[in-house]
């Protein structure tokens, strides 16, 4: 209530009075009520409450009212600091952004329309209840202008506010989950990337969704789907905690914003933590479930500065997981625009190639490392195109996986490698691998007796083998398709074990004859201080204790063939024995009825290196020089292009985006040079490399190059050193030749 007009109030109530005790009704004025029954009039109309403080922020009045709204006695109030009465409102999605009370007290401040809320002893259950007011208050000064206290009023609108609030909440957040919705995600993102520009910090944003969640909903029904992800909102937010905002886009995709993160080792952690708990069972309604994840990571400004813009990388970047193998992480760079483009093209030219039948097998061995002989063929797929020559199948197997064709290759290979295996001895078992969409399609069981049949081979003579993929969704229709394929006699193996979704507890079951360990356990098992030997050693007594075989993959060197025999792997699988063989070659090694295989291979294992052929950077003193880089690993790659640049040589590698690679020429030759990085390269969790931080785009805008995310090609370190060049230490080589 206006302080004018209690004054006028208090004038009126004192000097209105009758004239004359003779005078009519019609002459006298009115008689005014005092000033305490205006106040309580006021009051019983609804209009508001009243307050006051001294000068040093102390409650001196609260009308009755007010007391009896908030059932205190007044003496319990009155002396005690408005702040401490008065508390300022939690933030909540949707409130009010205003200046803390006691900051607007300190400065005597106007107080208008400032939402408060208010603890009472009269809430449900015994339990205090939650008042809001909403207040006005203007100070109070004396003649010469010294601060007497506020006068002020009041108004309770506890339900409006929590009407507003109810709606505010809904509008942004998901009703299921209770996570931040699609709405709000978006306008923190713009929010967070506007502020950080001018602040230039970083900010990195996970985009991901679940695999094979629609197969839980459409096997155990929509309530059971809407309580997984309500789980799976819960996980999610245990992991991120208080490092990032947590939401929900819509269906199975989540979102992850992680204000001032640039570390991509450590994102990557974080999302690796992600896929593994979400891959960890379910309990729904009494039945497990198991679904997994896919991550796709963007980090502005490297990747984008704009909000439409980082999240279309993110999003980029989680095809490209989805599109691997699944349940792994995946950054964003800008070649994956190129490789969405080409893998669109290769499934047109897959798809004719399957048609024609231009698929074949091709066979490695899995041989016994104390006999050396072979015990078992797995079969491979092999693709030559008439255009691109030979196609990896770690190209064309996820693009086969995107849609139902991957079916159509995998009935294929299992008709062909039955077939194949009647001509071999019978000593020899054949392994055919079976996709999850393969495994869990109707009538699969079919499938493989027609294959049985139609070859006339021993179904103890057939592997299958199964990646940890197939346990996503209903546990309990897995566990059937498992009891009919060992119905029929065909032998069970478990394919890539440790490195997917969690099926320990599958183990037991005794569905599966052999585990075959996983190369990534085998790769650097020697190298000094791999804890890989243990997990190894593990692996190995857990199968032996399940009476299960258990096979090495990936073995290449020698001395991982020693260490892999000593731990007591029953087969070896790798080029240390035998690449895939075609079938001719099969044959002609197996005609005395067995096959026998000598290890062969380089002493020790090395750092896993990628080959590659594609231009950089090399920075030396003032010069920026191009150069070809041929291979690399995460200690060192190799490059050439240049001449006459001597061993020990301090230079900087530019692999483009801002990565920037501190390195020593380790060895030289007339125009090669081998690289040794100071600091090791990480994974990209995409079988690649990549340094843990770059160079910020806003260095660059300092520098006046202007703000953008690092597009394709070398840093343009040449730029910031134009014009202040000294003679070439090296000499350019023509890398056209």
């Amino acid at each position: 209530m206006p302080l004018g007009f209690l004054k006028s109030v208090k004038q009126k109530a004192s000097t209105s009075r009758p004239t004359s005790a003779n005078a009519s009704s019609v002459d006298q004025p009115p008689v005014l009520p005092g000033r305490t029954t205006v106040l309580s009039d006021v009051e019983e109309l609804g209009i508001g409450m009243f307050w006051a403080t001294d000068s040093e922020g102390r409650l001196t009045f609260l009308s009755q009212r007010a007391l009896d709204d908030l059932g205190i006695a007044g003496q319990d109030l009155i002396g005690k600091g408005l702040i401490k009465v008065f508390g300022d409102v939690e933030p909540e999605p949707g409130a009010p952004q205003q200046r803390a009370l006691g900051f607007k007290l300190k400065a005597h401040s106007k107080i208008e329309e400032h939402v408060v809320a208010i603890t009472t002893p009269r809430g449900r259950g015994g339990e205090p209840g939650i008042r809001w007011w909403r207040l006005n208050g203007r100070p109070l000064a004396d003649p010469s202008g010294k601060f007497l206290g506020y006068r002020g009023s009041a108004v309770d609108i506890s339900s409006q506010y929590a009407h507003e609030m109810q709606v505010a909440r809904q509008s942004q957040v998901d009703e299921l989950t209770g996570l931040t919705n699609r709405r709000k995600l978006g306008e923190q993102l713009t929010a967070t990337l506007a502020a950080f520009r001018n602040s230039q910090r970083s900010c990195a944003l996970m985009m991901l969704d679940l695999d094979r969640f629609k197969h839980v909903n459409d096997t155990m029904g929509h309530p059971a789907g809407d309580a997984l992800l309500k789980q799976v909102a819960e996980r999610l937010q245990s992991i991120v905690k208080d490092s990032g905002e947590v939401g929900r886009l819509g269906g199975d995709e989540f979102q992850v914003l992680l204000p001032d993160m640039d570390d991509r080792g450590a994102l990557g952690e974080l999302a690796n933590r992600i896929v593994q708990s979400l891959s960890q069972p379910y309990q729904i309604n009494g039945r497990r479930a198991i679904i997994g994840t896919s991550v796709g990571i963007a980090i502005a400004p490297y990747d984008g500065v704009e909000a439409d813009e980082l999240a279309r990388a993110a999003d980029m970047a989680l095809y490209a997981a989805k599109e691997g193998r699944g349940g792994t992480f995946c950054f964003f760079t800008t070649e994956l625009s190129d490789a969405a483009s080409k893998s669109a093209r290769l499934g047109e030219r897959l798809r004719d190639a399957v048609d024609r039948g231009d698929l074949k097998l091709a066979y490695q061995p899995l041989v016994d490392p104390v006999s050396n002989e072979v015990k078992c063929f797995e079969a491979l797929l092999r693709w030559h195109d008439e255009d691109e020559g030979y196609i990896s199948p770690a190209e064309f197997i996820p693009v086969a996986e995107t849609d139902d064709l991957i079916v159509r290759i995998g009935d294929m290979a299992l008709r062909q490698a039955c077939s194949d295996a009647t001509q071999w001895p019978e000593t020899i078992r054949v392994a055919v691998n079976v996709s999850a969409k393969q495994f869990v399609r109707p009538g699969f069981r079919k499938s493989v007796a027609a294959a049985l049949s139609a070859s006339g081979l021993a179904p103890s003579r057939l592997e299958l083998e199964i990646t940890e993929s197939v346990f996503v969704g209903d546990l309990e229709a897995v566990d059937a398709i498992f009891r009919e394929l060992k119905g029929i006699g065909v032998r069970l193996a478990l394919d890539d074990f440790g490195t997917g979704y969690s099926s320990l507890a599958y183990l037991k079951h005794g569905h599966f004859d052999k585990i075959k360990i996983d190369q990534s356990f085998v790769r650097g098992c020697t190298e000094n201080g791999d804890i890989n030997p243990a997990i190894i050693s593990a692996i190995v007594a857990l199968a032996k204790a399940l009476g299960m075989e258990t096979v090495a993959e990936g073995v290449e060197a020698m001395d991982e063939l020693k260490l892999v025999r000593e731990r007591g792997a029953d087969l070896v699988q790798g080029y240390v024995y035998s690449p895939a063989i075609d079938h001719e070659q099969l044959l002609a090694r197996v005609s005395d009825g067995t096959m026998k295989v000598s290890p062969s291979g380089p002493p020790r294992h090395r750092a896993e290196r990628i080959s590659i052929f594609r231009k950089v950077g090399l920075i030396h003193e003032d010069h920026y020089y191009d150069v070809i880089l041929r291979n690399l690993s995460k200690t060192g790659a190799r490059i050439n292009g240049l001449a006459g640049v001597p061993m020990g040589t301090d230079v900087v590698l530019d692999l483009g985006h801002g990565q920037l690679v501190v390195s020593k020429v380790a060895n030289a030759t007339e125009n090669s040079q081998g690289l040794q990085f100071e600091t090791a390269l990480i994974s990209d969790g995409s079988g690649g490399f990549m340094t843990r931080h770059r160079i910020s785009p806003y260095s660059l805008a300092e520098a006046g190059i202007p703000l953008a995310a690092l597009g394709a090609g070398a840093f343009p370190l040449a730029k910031w050193r134009e014009g202040h060049k000294s003679a070439p230490a090296f000499v350019q080589l023509d890398l056209s030749v």
